[in-house]
C-alpha cells in the first residue's frame, strides 16, 4: 500500500501555528492529504523567524526561514490572509467550504471573536471536523 495517497482524499484547512497543529497537519500531509496552511500577512507563521538554523531562498534576496518551520510545514499550501478583517474572515468561510477539517491551536475563544470557532464554522458547513489544540484549554 502506497501511504502516500491513504488521505489524497482530503483536504485540511491549517489555521495553526507553532508547534503541536503544524506539526499535526504535517503528519497529515506526508500521508497525502491536501493541506492549505494561512498565514499572517506580512510575518507568515511565528516559527519562520524560530533560527538558527536557516534556510535560504534560492532567488536573490529571497526570505530566509528558520529549518524549524521548513520541517513542520513541508508538503503544504501556503495562502496569507488577515483573520482580523472581514474580507479574510469571509475568505476563511469560502475555504471551509471546500474543506473536510480545520485544525487550529490558537489561545480559548481567540477564534470566536472572528467567527472562525466550530460553532460559526460548522454554521458554514455542517459536517466540518473541527480541531482545536489548546495548551491550557
Amino acid at each position: 500500500m502506497n501511504n502516500k495517497k491513504t488521505l489524497s482524499h482530503l483536504r485540511i484547512l491549517d489555521l495553526s501555528r507553532v508547534l503541536s497543529g503544524a506539526w499535526c497537519t504535517q503528519n497529515l500531509a506526508d500521508l497525502g492529504a491536501e493541506v492549505i496552511k494561512i498565514e499572517r500577512p506580512g510575518a507568515g507563521d511565528d516559527t519562520r523567524a524560530w533560527g538558527p538554523p536557516w534556510i535560504q531562498g534560492a532567488e536573490e534576496g529571497a526570505r530566509q526561514d528558520s529549518s524549524y518551520f521548513a520541517s513542520t510545514n513541508r508538503g503544504k499550501k501556503s495562502v496569507t490572509v488577515d483573520i482580523a478583517s472581514p474580507e479574510g474572515q469571509a475568505l476563511i468561510r469560502e475555504l471551509v467550504k471546500r474543506c473536510d477539517v480545520v485544525i487550529e491551536n490558537f489561545k480559548v475563544g481567540d477564534l470566536k471573536r472572528y467567527g472562525l470557532d466550530y460553532a460559526s464554522l460548522s454554521q458554514v458547513k455542517p459536517d466540518i471536523v473541527y480541531l482545536s489544540i489548546t495548551s491550557y484549554g
